[in-house]
């Protein structure tokens, strides 16, 4: 299996190939702005559309990406078919990013690999502040909604 790109930009790997017209979907949702937001506001992706990561689980895609990559974005079987096509976001966090105590953050597992699902519109937000390190993890576990989807910070 061959190992994904290490780039700037933040992997979108498709994995589902069973949809052609929900994937062509989900890369204009990904490329438009969100309605609140300034047009300039996009997630940096690469998209990755190549039947070699067809069917692949979490585990496998991190294994193939950089290990200089701690967010990986997947254009997964739910995220093609759901209507709000939430894709899984997958954040795996440096081997020293336990908090005080020496646990690790919230929504992450024993390994250090944190997933949640985010719908288009709110995609830039998680990518941009992620990447840019402005944010943590945690903030946007916190923020999901009940279904484990991070549509975004509300005002309340």
């Amino acid at each position: 299996m061959k190992k994904l790109p290490l780039l700037e930009e933040t992997l979108l790997i498709r994995t589902d190939f069973s949809d052609e017209d929900a994937w062509q979907a989900m890369r204009v949702a990904v490329a438009t702005p969100a309605p609140d937001e300034d047009e300039d506001f996009f997630a940096a992706l690469h998209i990755v559309d190549d039947p070699a990561y067809r069917d692949l689980g979490i585990d496998e895609i991190v294994e193939l990406a950089p290990e200089e990559d701690s967010l990986l974005i997947l254009a997964d079987h739910k995220a093609l078919s759901d209507p709000e096509m939430p894709l899984l976001a997958v954040y795996v966090s440096a081997e020293d990013d336990e908090d005080e105590e020496g646990e690790d953050e919230e929504g992450e597992d024993e390994e250090g690999i944190g997933e949640l699902r985010v719908v288009p519109p709110a995609l830039a937000s998680l990518e941009n502040n992620i990447s840019l390190a402005n944010m943590d993890w945690e903030e946007f576990v916190e923020a999901a909604d009940e279904d484990g989807v991070f549509r975004g910070f509300r005002d309340f």
